[in-house]
């Protein structure tokens, strides 16, 4: 069963350019690396949401727990804490369309 990693947060603010930096050198390849393919990237224009949001998908749940429990992904997430705060993330079962 494949499965859908989903996270969202706000970016810090004063820090947008250097999210920004973060998350193309090194949030996105690092989540490639460790086994998760990108899906959707969201970014909330009105409302009171999160930020932003970014999903990604494993081929199974046992991968996707392995991946998450990883020294390399807490380094990674602890990384991007630098510049984003109300982060969190869930994993579900992954199906076609929007999924939050």
């Amino acid at each position: 069963m494949t499965v859908k990693l989903i996270m969202n947060w706000d970016i810090t603010p004063q820090q947008e350019r250097e999210y920004f930096e973060f998350v193309i050198r090194e949030f996105i390849p690092g989540v490639q690396r460790l086994g998760f393919e990108l899906g959707d990237a969201w970014a909330t224009a009105y409302g009171h949401q999160p930020q932003i949001m970014v999903t990604a998908v494993a081929p199974s749940q046992d991968e996707a727990e392995k991946i998450i429990h990883s020294t390399e992904w807490a380094k990674l997430t602890d990384d991007l804490m630098g510049f984003v705060q109300n982060y969190s993330c869930k994993l579900i079962e992954s199906s076609r369309g929007f999924q939050f």
